[in-house]
């Protein structure tokens, strides 16, 4: 598959890294860093090892994993030990992981002495359909999701098929979620193919065109002005979910996990509020809730999820706003709506599982 050419850098397609070899072999970075949390040191550094046993000088930054470490302390963590290593302006951070590590990964890097060249080798299929085009950094504050960051291109990307290997189902189903949320906001096409599959049988072609999707959103929409809003169809009441389930949950919801409950909800808002149809919003859910697990959450929850939406921040002066579905296949941006219309969203939400 031919490398997807993106603001300035391109996302390869790779599953032997050679590209990645190449890259490293014709670049005079003078230190080499991983980032990677427990997992990825385990699972997928032994990956580029097989691949490219030549690199063998390099230093290993690693973190805990999961999105609850996301944050300040964990990227302070991350700055002392590239001083402690001593990185200057001319070393290479490699962040070798899922959206935790890519986004805060791309944060530190983006941020150390004003910034570092970085490149996102995302391992999870969540990772490698939203987070691997873009170029967005960041890191929560408390349970506020990527409320600090910065716009900051890597220097290249690479998506390797091996790296799927190494997932449980649960995470190949939290990252479906993204990829049917392709298809909603802008593919109805591509919505059909999806329905005939389950997440884990994914293949690299429909892995591709996923990021086709998000890639000629955000190149033509960099900066989040217009365009780039439709990729928060669901994130909008999703993210409050799953800062709500971080907060309160043991076994907390992953990424797209949420996002899946806040589609439903977002979805009935499209049918409400804008021009998504009864059939469309009944297709979306038979879509959805087979493959997604339900998360049930109660009446006195409520003021706690909306006030993580007033925190979002795609919200303006005040008003909590939403990428809308006029159809399936089709979806709008700037609508703000009332506090009591969300409510009747979760009410459908809570209703339709019961």
């Amino acid at each position: 598959m031919l490398p997807i050419p993106s603001n300035g850098y391109s996302v390869f397609f790779d599953t032997d890294l050679k590209e990645l070899k190449n890259l490293l072999q014709s670049s005079n970075y003078t230190k080499i860093f991983f980032l990677t949390d427990t997992n990825t040191s385990e699972h997928c550094l032994p990956v580029i090892q097989k691949y490219i046993p030549e690199l063998d000088t390099y230093d290993i930054i690693e973190v805990d994993p999961g999105e609850e470490n996301k944050n300040i302390d964990y990227c302070i963590g991350v700055w002392q030990n590239l001083l402690d290593f001593g990185a200057d302006r001319n070393s290479l951070m490699i962040n070798l992981g899922g959206g935790v590590i890519t986004d805060m990964g791309g944060f530190a890097a983006s941020t150390f002495k004003r910034g570092i060249d970085f490149i996102q080798i995302p391992t999870t299929l969540l990772s490698q359909v939203d987070a691997s085009v873009g170029g967005k950094t960041g890191i929560d504050l408390g349970s506020v999701k990527n409320i600090v960051g910065t716009f900051a291109q890597p220097k290249a990307v690479f998506i390797s098929a091996e790296f799927l290997k190494t997932l449980d189902k649960r995470q190949l189903v939290s990252g479906f979620a993204e990829v049917v949320k392709h298809g909603f906001i802008a593919d109805k096409d591509y919505l059909a193919q999806l329905k005939e599959i389950s997440p884990e049988s994914i293949t690299p072609e429909l892995v591709y065109h996923s990021i086709e999707i998000k890639n000629h959103v955000v190149t033509t929409d960099p900066f989040e002005k217009g365009l780039r809003k439709t990729l928060n169809f669901g994130h909008t009441i999703g993210h409050a979910i799953e800062s709500y389930s971080l907060q309160h949950d043991k076994n907390s919801l992953l990424h797209g996990e949420a996002i899946a409950a806040g589609m439903i909800c977002e979805a009935f808002l499209s049918h409400k509020y804008n021009t998504l149809s009864e059939n469309g919003l009944n297709e979306l859910i038979t879509i959805i809730r087979p493959i997604f697990p339900d998360y049930s959450f109660s009446k006195d929850t409520y003021p706690e999820i909306l006030e993580f939406m007033k925190n979002d921040k795609k919200n303006t002066s005040g008003n909590i706003g939403f990428a809308l579905l006029k159809e399936l296949g089709n979806c709008d941006y700037n609508n703000y709506l009332t506090e009591d219309k969300i409510i009747e969203s979760l009410d459908f939400y809570n209703e339709l599982i019961a």
